[in-house]
């Protein structure tokens, strides 16, 4: 158990080690309920399920190296029609 005193504001800080061991980071946010006269603080991520994947580290990694690409001008077309576009497709060694 830890005790924190109420700041100005009405703030309080989580422990460092708490933070660490719930993976709280400034920006997060939490969910307060009143429960059997207990204030109990629960940390909420607020991504949508569907879209989890985005924010995993080989996703992010893509990301970064599609942008790598990009800013490189390692990418071919705009293409003027699907045609072109499956015919360079076609031609690529991976």
């Amino acid at each position: 158990m830890f005790l924190v005193k109420v700041k100005r504001h009405f703030q309080i800080t989580i422990p460092n080690n708490m933070r660490k061991s719930f993976n709280i980071t400034e920006g997060d946010y939490m969910e307060m309920e009143k429960k059997a006269g207990e204030i109990i603080l629960k940390p909420v991520k607020m991504v949508h399920p569907d879209q989890a994947y985005f924010y995993t580290k080989e996703w992010q990694q893509g990301e970064a190296e599609a942008d790598k690409d990009i800013a490189e001008g390692d990418v071919l077309g705009p293409f003027d029609n699907l045609k072109d576009s499956l015919n360079t497709l076609k031609t690529v060694k991976i």
